[in-house]
């Protein structure tokens, strides 16, 4: 297991996409990414089980770095730093 580079650092933005399914977690997370400075935190919540493997799976792609997944009531809490 890899400790977070800032451990307690919350994200600055939060895509609510509980409710919305593949490929729309995605496509909220790439269009507000730049709401938030390079080296910051975004999350989004979803529910969808796609996003699961789906986040993480832009973030290697995009070259972003995925923090961790937080467990929410519904759905989870998924943690990106924008890298670019």
């Amino acid at each position: 297991m890899t400790v977070p580079e800032y451990p307690n650092e919350r994200p600055l933005v939060t895509v609510e996409a509980v409710g919305r399914k593949c490929p729309i977690p995605i496509l909220m997370l790439a269009q507000r990414l730049h709401e938030v400075p390079i080296g910051s935190v975004i999350a989004v919540t979803a529910d969808d089980p796609a996003a699961k493997a789906d986040i993480p799976a832009w973030c290697r792609m995009k070259m972003h770095d995925f923090v961790t997944e937080e467990p929410l009531a519904r759905g989870s809490a998924y943690h990106i730093r924008r890298r670019y």
